[in-house]
């Protein structure tokens, strides 16, 4: 501990324990390998390694660091592992992690331009880039009338453009008065939950969330939802919000934007198109017609921090006309008030998200662009996906194994012909065993395994030795469940 009277640490510590701290998380990426992908600790492990109370006198930072291993390691399921192949990635890397250590050591508070005009300069400047770096269309550029905002998620993404859509629809009424109980949304069962939880939380309603039929390859149809539309409203309702998805979590499905589009144009509808993981895919031209369609937009989001290696959390969000994100989300109290925010020529972006404070994310961003290049992502994406359209091959020459969805980019939805609880069981073990971790859905009525290959680190070796991990585990079971029938 430090001599020090103030008991805060000096520069020199600092200096000292965080060379240290790089040092472990140095050392940490290089073994990370070779530890338990999912964590192996049961239900109250880790509290238990934890002592009943805090400590009255300060510790040793040396202390402090060795119970990183001793106590936080074992109850890490480890994200950044090559054999991470779970729900979608949350990638980190190198400058990724320098650049939310400098805003940490910035410690800047961006609610406001005035309360730091670099974090707000840059963000800006970031999303700018993301527009021209997957060909998004200019209109949510901030120099046209809409912009980009960094959100934590793409959750809070989604509930930002769900309130912007209510507030547009009502004439700006439910802020002021409360909600009507008719407005009405629309997403497929294979939208992420996120927008039933936002539901909740912008007061309309779950039973006001219309769940519109998908096709064969689990994407809306069109006519589904302009049928639904029709529906409700001659039933007196107020349609107001339709959520397209661009790479749903349960099957990579792509819901036509063109076709949606047009119909929430026709209808006065606010279209937001969710490409949480799969939007990373549009740096390269090759994989961009993924968003076609995307100009009939109203508001766009893509998670940088689960495909383009920029360290969680960092939803990047566009809004076409950023008058109505701000008319629905701006307050100003006295304290807040000054000279930049009342001349108009500055961004304020607490106006752009739900809660007033923010960190100056852009940083990691703006050091991974600069690091990797746009050549350097797109080597990577294109990697990703060669391994997954292998994999899928792998799958579509088994005799034992099926595909049970279109692979269109980096995810693989398969199964065991042989029913439910084989692959259930053929999870189990292998996620257990801590080779590898994978994640299962439900695709028409059937369990399904979930290959999620996008991880930092990644190589193909990695994708070979789970296919054989799969196939090795499989072979134990059929060959247990003739034993059993044997004896």
């Amino acid at each position: 501990m430090s001599e020090s009277t103030s008991f805060h640490m000096t520069p020199d510590e600092f200096r000292t324990f965080g060379y240290a701290v790089i040092d472990w998380i140095a050392d940490y990426q290089q073994r990370v390998e070779s530890l338990p992908v999912m964590s192996q600790v049961q239900p109250g492990d880790i509290r238990a390694m934890l002592p009943a109370h805090p400590p009255a006198h300060g510790e040793a930072f040396a202390d402090i660091l060795a119970d990183i291993d001793r106590v936080i390691l074992p109850g890490v399921t480890h994200w950044q592992s090559p054999n991470f192949f779970a729900y979608f990635p949350a990638n980190a890397s190198g400058p990724a992690i320098l650049g939310d250590l400098l805003s940490s050591g910035l410690g800047v508070q961006g609610m406001l331009w005035l309360t730091s005009p670099a974090c707000t300069e840059v963000e800006t400047h970031m999303l700018d880039w993301l527009v021209e770096m997957l060909a998004l269309p200019e209109k949510f550029m901030s120099t046209s009338t809409g912009g980009g905002v960094i959100q934590d998620s793409a959750s809070s993404a989604t509930l930002t453009a769900l309130l912007a859509a209510r507030e547009r629809a009502t004439n700006f009424t439910v802020n002021r008065s409360g909600g009507t109980g008719k407005l009405v949304a629309y997403a497929t069962s294979q939208t992420h939950s996120s927008l039933e939880k936002a539901m909740m939380i912008a007061g309309l309603g779950r039973q006001n969330l219309r769940l519109i039929d998908v096709d064969a390859t689990f994407a809306m149809r069109p006519d589904a939802l302009a049928d639904q539309i029709a529906r409700d409203r001659a039933d007196g309702l107020t349609p107001i919000f339709v959520c397209a998805t661009v790479g749903t979590t349960s099957s990579n499905a792509i819901d036509p934007l063109p076709a949606i589009g047009e119909i929430c144009q026709r209808e006065r509808l606010w279209l937001h198109v969710d490409a949480a993981m799969a939007g990373t895919a549009a740096l390269c031209p090759e994989f961009r017609w993924i968003h076609a369609g995307l100009e009939h937009a109203d508001s766009y989001c893509f998670n940088p921090h689960k495909w383009m290696f920029t360290n969680f959390d960092c939803d990047a969000f566009f809004v076409a006309d950023r008058k109505a994100l701000i008319d629905t989300l701006s307050i100003l109290p006295e304290y807040l008030r000054n000279e930049a925010t009342k001349t108009g020529a500055v961004i304020d972006y607490r106006d752009w998200q739900i809660p007033l404070g923010r960190r100056f994310r852009a940083l990691k961003l703006w050091f991974v662009i600069r690091h990797y290049g746009v050549e350097g992502l797109q080597f990577h994406v294109r990697q990703h996906v060669q391994m997954a359209q292998q994999f899928a091959e792998w799958v579509r020459a088994s005799d034992d194994f099926e595909l049970a969805a279109p692979v269109p980019l980096n995810l693989v939805c398969f199964r065991h012909k042989g029913g439910d609880a084989i692959n259930q069981q053929i999870m189990d073990r292998i996620n257990r065993s801590g080779d590898l971790f994978f994640t299962h859905t439900r695709l028409d009525g059937k369990l399904t395994l979930r290959m999620s290959i996008g991880q930092t680190h990644t190589q193909m070796e990695h994708v070979q030795r789970a296919w054989t991990r799969i196939q090795e585990e499989t072979r134990k079971l059929v060959q247990g469940q003739a034993a059993r029938i044997q004896n």
